[in-house]
């Protein structure tokens, strides 16, 4: 046998080890025998090659020339046709074999013990040399797969692992290495399935597979809530599904959280009316919407009715949306609710937005939409799906004769807010129309109708709140996290379809005047809803509570020196923003924080929600 290995690498020294060195090297080696059950027929072989390496590398003149062969070899000249390995004869077989897995190359000490146990080198039936194999075999396989395994080569090390069960239960050897390399290989379940589900969409053979041992881990376990799987704690499985679900489809969700149900988990019912009602809202197909609603009834799950009440909402069932929201928020939600909106309507699609826009269309790797509920509503096939809801309630009720009057009505003892008619939206009189609420979509359901011009005021986005706990923490109200002399006109919302850099600039500057009314304990014209996303509105306003609390007012000063757009679609603008910023803190009308100054570089990104542009997010510039 020749082994891929020098005399260097062999015994463990380095190639400028003077004789001393080695000599202390190979009794270090000698003592330290290896204690995983080889016979000492192997433990022979392997101190005859080391004494043998040392004896080469110890003798001045010796090792003189086996330098010079090896450089030959590496430069490819006098030395053509030489390999540099090591003949070893095969009563020392297995010491070359141990030693090789010593060095660190445990895949081809592997390969070869592999080979050794094939026809015809096989060892007799029962011998000492058919054991040493077998246990070489195993070590080696583990040690190689997890080489594999650290550099993420998953599928690589799950095959080499398959390979050295298949071949200690041919041999029907190692009952005990062979529970190890069973164990190592369902360790490497997750790694697997992550990087299987990870491919391209297009790779839907290796997807495939990565789907089944996804089912395999899960039912090994005992479902989404079972804990018979000692290999994975539980706190480690959770996070291993939310990492995994981003890799997923929502149609892959829905498949899988569905069987899963079925089971009787209760997480994966509520993942699985979620994955439809992602499904339904980015695609917009109610009827998956509707599935939901009718899943998430039948659970009967405590604290679901303001869930339910945004599926309500969203299939256009104003007044038991509204009924759930009211029964079913507690005072805490109830409080934060009243903060985003005087009408319960527009409290109701606050919370619908949020619990949208954090809960519900995160998390699908084939799902990038905003929680526009205007954008929604104006869609045709909602509009259809809302219309013969509507036409299934009219009948036996009072037609609407005019569809410009305004929409009044009452749901749980309060008043809709009026709406104005839309200047040329006509509903025809010959079709019934029912009372109830629709004034959620704003929308007139013939057949190329507009929306209605009113929309706006119920449907202009609300300061929301971090995310809410899922499933669900429903009754209980999300948080709302942080933050200028007051305007003198009102700033008028930016809704051009491509806007200038001087228009965003200006965007900007009303945002940052607005912040620092609020701050200083006064109010500002603008409306901050049309100024920034929710969580910033929600953010600030979080700020200017606190300060109050403190009796204390914050004075800031924060001016644009310099503005450039570095990225704009249709939908996002970036800009570069240099500022000049300052700050000072006061409390009783005396300052309890000097004044500090800043030059700042931030890099703030603007959105298009609905038609109008809106500060979305920001950051420093590092």
């Amino acid at each position: 046998m020749e082994l891929p290995i020098d005399h260097f690498r062999l015994l463990g020294v380095s190639p400028a080890s003077d004789a001393q060195n080695v000599l202390h090297t190979l009794q270090h080696r000698l003592e330290k025998v290896p204690d995983q059950g080889f016979t000492l027929e192997a433990i022979r072989a392997r101190a005859d090659l080391l004494e043998a390496s040392a004896d080469v590398l110890s003798d001045t003149q010796r090792r003189q020339a086996y330098e010079a062969q090896l450089m030959a070899i590496e430069q490819g000249s006098e030395g053509e046709g030489l390999a540099a390995g090591l003949d070893v004869a095969p009563s020392k077989e297995l010491g070359g074999l141990m030693l090789l897995l010593e060095a660190g190359m445990p895949l081809e000490a592997f390969e070869a013990t592999i080979a050794c146990l094939q026809p015809p080198q096989a060892p007799a039936l029962g011998s000492g040399r058919e054991a040493d194999l077998c246990l070489l075999a195993a070590l080696a396989c583990r040690a190689a797969a997890a080489e594999m395994r650290d550099q993420r080569h998953y599928e690589a090390a799950a095959k080499l692992l398959q390979q050295g069960l298949q071949q200690l239960q041919r041999m029907g050897q190692l009952p005990d290495q062979r529970l190890q390399l069973s164990n190592d290989l369902h360790a490497l379940l997750p790694f697997r399935v992550l990087g299987l589900v990870s491919r391209p969409l297009t790779a839907t053979q290796e997807r495939g597979e990565g789907l089944e041992l996804l089912e395999s881990l899960v039912n090994r376990r005992g479902g989404l809530e079972g804990e018979d799987d000692p290999t994975l704690p539980r706190d480690d499985f959770q996070a291993f599904i939310k990492q995994i679900r981003l890799f997923l489809t929502v149609q892959e969700q829905v498949d899988l959280f569905d069987r899963w149900a079925r089971g009787g988990s209760a997480t994966a019912e509520f993942l699985a009316c979620y994955a439809l009602t992602a499904s339904g809202f980015a695609q917009r197909k109610p009827e998956r919407i509707a599935a939901a609603q009718g899943r998430l009834e039948a659970s009967a799950q405590p604290g679901i009715q303001p869930l339910l009440a945004c599926l309500h909402l969203l299939l256009g069932q104003i007044e038991p949306a509204v009924q759930h929201f009211s029964s079913g928020a507690g005072p805490d939600l109830k409080a934060w609710a009243e903060e985003q909106a005087d009408a319960p309507l527009a409290q109701l699609c606050a919370y619908c937005r949020d619990w949208l826009g954090r809960d519900v269309l995160p998390g699908y790797r084939d799902i990038e939409v905003d929680a526009d509920l205007e954008a929604y509503f104006a869609d045709r096939d909602v509009q259809a799906f809302v219309d013969q809801q509507d036409r299934r309630q009219a009948r036996g009720q009072a037609v609407m004769t005019k569809a410009a009057d305004p929409i009044a009505a009452t749901a749980a003892g309060w008043a809709m807010p009026e709406l104005e008619p839309p200047p040329e939206a006509v509903v025809s009189e010959q079709r019934p129309r029912t009372t109830r609420p629709l004034a959620l979509a704003g929308i007139t359901l013939a057949a190329g109708a507009a929306l209605i011009a009113g929309l706006w005021l119920v449907m202009r986005p609300r300061p929301a709140a971090p995310p809410l706990a899922s499933p669900p923490v429903s009754g209980q109200a999300p948080t709302s996290p942080r933050p200028a002399q007051s305007a003198l006109t009102t700033p008028a919302p930016l809704t051009s379809d491509a806007p200038s850099q001087e228009e965003v600039r200006r965007l900007l500057d009303d945002w940052l005047a607005a912040k620092a009314a609020i701050l200083d304990g006064g109010n500002s014209q603008a409306n901050l809803d049309q100024l920034a996303r929710p969580a910033l509105v929600a953010d600030l306003r979080s700020q200017a509570r606190t300060l109050k609390a403190r009796g204390e007012q914050q004075q800031v000063q924060a001016r644009i020196q310099q503005f450039k757009v570095i990225n704009q679609s249709p939908r996002r603008i970036e800009a570069d923003v240099q500022l000049d910023y300052s700050e000072e803190r006061r409390a009783g009308g005396k300052v309890i924080q000097p004044r500090t100054k800043a030059e700042l570089r931030n890099i703030y990104v603007f959105a298009r929600d609905g038609g109008t542009w809106k500060l979305a997010d920001f950051r420093s510039r590092r």
